[in-house]
């Protein structure tokens, strides 16, 4: 053995795969406005970037299939008065597509049936694609836009009036209004589509109640004046963000949507890199990935125990100043490809990068391909304004695999987690498994029935016999530390109760109502059960303790006679028996002494190991 402790997981050996040139999309106009967006947007069949063009704004929408050189005309979408700077794909429809502009407009496009960037015809007879949709309503530029991720034609839009509108593109009109109050740096839907999580140049972090029109959360995000982005973390109630400190060190922060005042474990400095961190979240493989805005490293992690641990850093020499990532339908599944990014290279050309799990099977990998979500919307925009809650279908990744299309394998998940919705419903789930507890046992003691259970298996291990009450009174006496070592303990007890067992009257006496409770497993025994702990403390305490236990023993036939004895007890046997109990609490605490250093010097050698290990 090396003596190296190395985690256990599937995506250990992930590696990013470069593209070659002429694989690439190259001769593109990528735009060189400023606005910190990711200028990339993709789908299983297209990819649209901003581009930049004289006389108003456009975009391109590039087929996946057609890679290599672009011409220097190429069909654009064109119909904004100033520079685009954000697009976003449907969900639902592979073909529409929203832009948001610098005019303030927003535009709903339809990419055309058999479009193409290289057509058969003269550079001159190149046509441009007009939008089919117009949505008027914010007096400011437009930066961001994003569709609901499971309600059909829902579309939140970010401006410089420091307002989200939500927008129905059926009706063609904006049905609820977010004031920020500030520039929106980021945005972010939950998976269900009810929760929207937003970052501003305030360093706020709010998560809104998107219906309510209200931040449900608001609190102090990164505390750096650059900007901060923001990623739901799928259908966890989980959200990532990435900014800045007052340093300008780089940070990575996770934090509970139910109590988001700190972040979980706190900010976690990545660099001192003074480029944006977009983060990218893959709820297949739990994975997220940070890719650095001005420079060409894609650093990823996943996700344990509340915590991203690292897994590797993809470098390159090209600096990205866009990239976008595919949905997990979209993948390469033949290669093991788990997610694929597109980035921007000198503004000229897009380079894909396939992150691939190292696997010889020529099988299906279903450990890494779990369902996904597929073309199919959870609700309507008219259910989703009324408040319903859903996660669409997923379709099973296999049958992509085998080539035979889209096939659902769940239906629409309603309320698909209960912290999802809100933080109200939260502590109305937690009391349903408590409720029950105290109604069979006791109305008060509702933590105390789990210390009690515990001990109660190792009595029934060593025969019921009296040593296990001895070990329930040294431990009590010695407080709630010892009770872990109590097991330890019981072997050498026996032997010298054995002995002192038949010198005292009462000690059978209380081993029999002890076989009726472990016989009986009633839920009110625990409640009992500490009772006689108690009345030997009371024992220990003073001499007239003894008729304590008489009279709570009264559940047998035997303890008639046995108030009869214990009166004649002298004070020399209730001593005898407090100097026995007392012999037994020191060889405890001499055993746990032992093991105690015993554990000391294991952790010294495993310390001593690790040195010499580097």
């Amino acid at each position: 053995m090396s003596g190296r402790f190395v985690r256990s997981s599937k995506y250990r050996h992930v590696f990013g795969r470069p593209t070659r040139k002429d694989q690439c999309f190259d001769n593109l106009h990528i735009s060189n406005n400023a606005w910190d967006t990711n200028l990339v947007k993709v789908n299983p069949k297209w990819l649209s970037v901003n581009w930049e063009a004289g006389g108003g704004g456009a975009f391109a929408v590039l087929p996946l299939n057609e890679r290599g050189k672009l011409p220097e005309r190429i069909p654009l979408f064109r119909g904004h008065t100033a520079a685009v700077l954000d697009t976003d794909w449907n969900p639902f429809n592979d073909d529409l597509i929203a832009s948001g502009s610098d005019d303030g407009k927003v535009f709903l496009w339809r990419v055309p049936d058999d479009f193409t960037v290289t057509p058969d015809v003269a550079p001159d007879d190149v046509r441009d694609i007009s939008p089919v949709g117009k949505l008027s309503g914010h007096p400011k530029k437009v930066g961001h836009v994003l569709f609901n991720p499971a309600a059909e034609n829902i579309l939140a839009t970010a401006s410089g009036d420091f307002t989200v509108k939500i927008w129905d593109i059926e009706a063609g009109a904006p049905k609820l209004t977010l004031q920020l109050g500030d520039i929106v740096q980021s945005q972010s839907w939950s998976a269900n589509g009810s929760l929207l999580v937003t970052t501003s140049r305030d360093k706020k972090l709010r998560i809104w109640d998107v219906r309510q029109e209200r931040p449900a959360h608001e609190t102090q995000g990164h505390s750096g004046a650059k900007s901060s982005r923001s990623v739901w973390l799928g259908e966890r109630d989980r959200i990532a963000t990435t900014g800045f400190s007052k340093m300008s060190d780089r940070q990575l922060a996770l934090w509970d949507i139910r109590a988001p005042r700190e972040p979980i474990n706190g900010f976690k400095t990545l660099d001192s890199i003074s480029g944006v961190c977009m983060p990218f979240w893959d709820d297949g493989t739990q994975m997220l990935y940070l890719a650095g805005r001005g420079d060409g490293n894609i650093r990823y992690f996943e996700l344990e125990n509340d915590k991203f641990e690292y897994l590797a850093e993809y470098k390159s020499a090209d600096p990205q100043r866009g990239i976008a990532f595919m949905p997990k339908r979209g993948v390469n599944m033949h290669d093991n490809e788990v997610t694929r990014a597109y980035k921007t290279c000198a503004d000229s050309y897009i380079e894909p990068i396939s992150f691939i799990v190292p696997r010889r099977a020529e099988t299906f990998q279903d450990d890494i391909y779990p369902p996904t979500i597929g073309l199919t919307p959870a609700m309507g925009p008219a259910e989703w304004l009324e408040g319903k809650e859903a996660i669409p279908p997923k379709i099973s990744m296999a049958s992509l695999y085998e080539g035979e299309g889209l096939k659902e394998v769940t239906g629409v998940q309603d309320k698909p987690t209960a912290t999802m919705g809100a933080p109200e419903p939260e502590p109305e789930a937690a009391p349903k498994p408590t409720e029950p507890t105290p109604v069979q046992k006791a109305p008060e003691p509702t933590p105390e029935p789990t210390p009690v259970v515990k001990p109660a298996p190792s009595m029934k291990e060593q025969g019921a016999s009296m040593a296990a009450m001895v070990n329930k009174f040294a431990d009590d006496s010695d407080a709630e530390p010892v009770q872990e070592d109590s097991s330890f303990d019981e072997a050498p007890k026996p032997v010298e109760r054995a002995v002192r067992s038949p010198e005292v009257a009462p000690s059978p006496v209380k081993t029999s109502p002890w076989h009726q409770k472990e016989e009986t497993k009633s839920q009110p025994a625990p409640v009992v059960y500490p009772s006689p702990v108690f009345d030997l403390h009371a024992t220990l305490a003073s001499s007239p303790a003894p008729s304590t236990p008489a009279a709570s023993t009264p559940t047998a036939t035997t303890p008639v006679t046995t108030t009869a004895s214990t009166v004649t007890v002298s004070a020399d046997t209730v001593s005898r028996e407090m100097s026995a109990i007392k012999d037994l609490i020191a060889e405890q605490t001499k055993t746990i002494a032992t093991q105690a250093q015993q554990m000391q010097n294991l952790t010294a050698e495993i310390e001593s190991l690790k040195a010499k290990l580097g």
